[in-house]
């Protein structure tokens, strides 16, 4: 089935009539609007991840878009649309973009390769061929709408640093699992237990099938807030590939979850967050072992002193 996007795009301030008169068309809207995008970041509303492209998107003007079949004739709504936009004064244009459901669908696979990780874990999209060198260690990833497939700097560094720590009796423990790739590299690397939590039931459901897929029958998945609701157990590993407010949140709590040699990666710090995340460890009688850089991103392995 082929569809056919309808994007109208307004100034910024008519957002709200124009999403009133789009959702009489349907009630499926997409909204792009990137007016407030510096005041949410100043709040923490999206803590450090956030993509080079929203920055650098245009605040003046906003777009709505809605979905409708290709077979429907499209003169028919964007005559309807230019009627009660023009009524109501408001200067706009309207774009008519063809999808075809099959390219929609997997069109964004294309920027999904295998990608080396470390000296033996190859993260391989779940669509993708490829032959295995004998050292390598081969993690399957479908992301579906979880974070985390191998591409991201915050996750190559954590996965970096479980190389060195893993071993066949460590019992793992990863807080904001996302796609579920960190215990999915974990038990291939030879962990013995393996534990991954999420806030988000999504993450979770996604991991669970992430888990199913490449056979991982040592893993359990469950929805957590950070750690509530974590299974009570020393860990040998801890990794918590978040953002560095979530970092800093965690970490008085950890100790409950460590014995003395057990080794914390902490990820997805941005350069500029370090010092406060320096302080926290500090404050919270944990010690560095180890930290890596990439691109502007930070992880560190702690113990506790």
């Amino acid at each position: 089935m082929n569809w056919l996007q309808i994007k109208v795009t307004v100034k910024s301030e008519m957002l709200d009539p124009v999403c009133a008169v789009m959702s009489m068309i349907s009630n499926g809207l997409q909204i792009e609007d990137y007016s407030d995008i510096e005041d949410r970041i100043l709040d923490g509303v999206y803590g450090d991840l956030i993509d080079e492209s929203v920055l650098n998107a245009d605040r003046e003007h906003a777009s709505v878009s809605v979905y409708v079949s290709a077979d429907k004739p499209s003169e028919d709504y964007t005559l309807f649309i230019k009627e009660k936009l023009d009524a109501l004064k408001i200067e706009h244009t309207v774009e008519l973009i063809s999808l075809c459901e099959e390219d929609w669908a997997d069109s964004w696979k294309q920027y999904y390769k295998p990608i080396n990780i470390g000296e033996k874990l190859v993260v391989v999209p779940m669509w993708e061929k490829y032959d295995a060198k004998p050292h390598q260690v081969i993690v399957k990833m479908d992301p579906g709408m979880a974070f985390g497939t191998g591409t991201h700097e915050t996750t190559r560094l954590c996965a970096t640093l479980l190389e060195k720590y893993v071993t066949p009796t460590s019992k793992m423990l990863d807080v904001g699992c996302g796609s579920g790739i960190l215990a999915i590299c974990a038990s291939k690397l030879g962990a013995k237990e393996c534990y991954a939590y999420d806030i988000d039931p999504v993450a979770v459901k996604v991991a669970k099938e992430n888990v199913k897929d490449n056979d991982c029958t040592n893993i359990e998945c469950d929805v957590a807030d950070l750690l509530k609701g974590v299974k009570p157990l020393k860990y040998d590993v801890i990794t918590a590939n978040i953002v560095a407010d979530i970092i800093i949140r965690m970490l008085p709590d950890i100790h409950s979850f460590m014995h003395k040699d057990t080794v914390l990666v902490v990820s997805g710090i941005i350069d500029e967050r370090c010092e406060d995340v320096y302080k926290s460890i500090k404050e919270n009688n944990l010690e560095i072992i180890n930290e890596i850089h990439e691109n502007g991103w930070c992880a560190i392995s702690l113990q506790m002193q």
